[in-house]
């Protein structure tokens, strides 16, 4: 009976399945910001849960010059239908080594994937977060502030006057509790929110506008509102983050 326990236990191991979560590069020039050791992971691979299909299979032919692209199973997350939920839960019941890829950074922060793994964890499945650049992580990293204590907002609201008093309120719970307040924008408005947070806060609130990351033009560049008023740069179709940071 011994014997018996111990094959089961062996095969059990052996059919678990692995969600290797893959980060992909900020700038498609920064491939040296990928490490090495993603590459084996993608190599352990069989099906990729993918943000878009076109531009993860141009990604890992990058990585892996070698990579028969077609020989793998590929499904588009972007929106988890019904449907991509099954092949998820389909694949972790076959024991299939998975991997999650976004369109940027790292997947299930600011990005898709993050249903995905918790399927995972709910199958208990082995998930392996794998290190690479996070715009989040390398704007405050930059900025000088507070590290200590901070927030991802995602996107403010489109509207004038609401994304004004959304911007007092961060400033106001920034000042409160010594916290920095992250958030982004669609690219084609970056220029207007960097003016309506000029405007809004405080003048000597501290923003900070981390554009193109890992980029050859990267910048990272913090001031306060009353400093931005006299060189506001062009940040139209820019990627970009921003910060605020208005604690003592």
């Amino acid at each position: 009976s011994e014997c018996r326990v111990l094959i089961t236990f062996v095969h059990m191991k052996s059919s678990a399945s692995k969600v290797y979560l893959i980060p992909s590069f900020l700038h498609e020039t920064a491939t040296e910001t990928i490490p090495a050791y993603v590459l084996q992971a993608v190599k352990q691979c069989q099906v990729f849960f993918v943000e878009n299909e076109r531009t993860a299979r141009r990604y890992l032919k990058l990585l892996w010059r070698e990579m028969v692209i077609d020989s793998y199973q590929w499904v588009n997350m972007k929106d988890v239908t019904p449907e991509v939920a099954g092949s998820f839960k389909k694949a972790l019941k076959e024991g299939k080594t998975i991997g999650i890829i976004s369109e940027a950074g790292c997947p299930g922060v600011a990005d898709p994937g993050q249903q995905l793994v918790a399927m995972a964890q709910q199958q208990q499945a082995l998930v392996k977060p794998l290190v690479g650049p996070n715009s989040i992580l390398l704007a405050l990293m930059g900025s000088g502030m507070n590290g200590q204590c901070f927030q991802f907002v995602g996107y403010l609201p489109i509207d004038i006057a609401q994304r004004a008093k959304t911007i007092k309120t961060l400033e106001s719970e920034s000042r409160q509790k010594n916290c920095t307040q992250i958030f982004i924008e669609t690219p084609y408005r970056n220029n207007q929110l960097l003016e309506t947070l000029v405007k809004t806060c405080l003048p000597q609130t501290s923003i900070c506008v981390a554009v193109d990351l890992t980029a050859p033009t990267e910048s990272i560049q913090t001031k306060t509102a009353q400093q931005w008023k006299t060189a506001m740069p062009s940040l139209h179709k820019r990627p970009a983050i921003f910060l605020l940071y208005a604690g003592v």
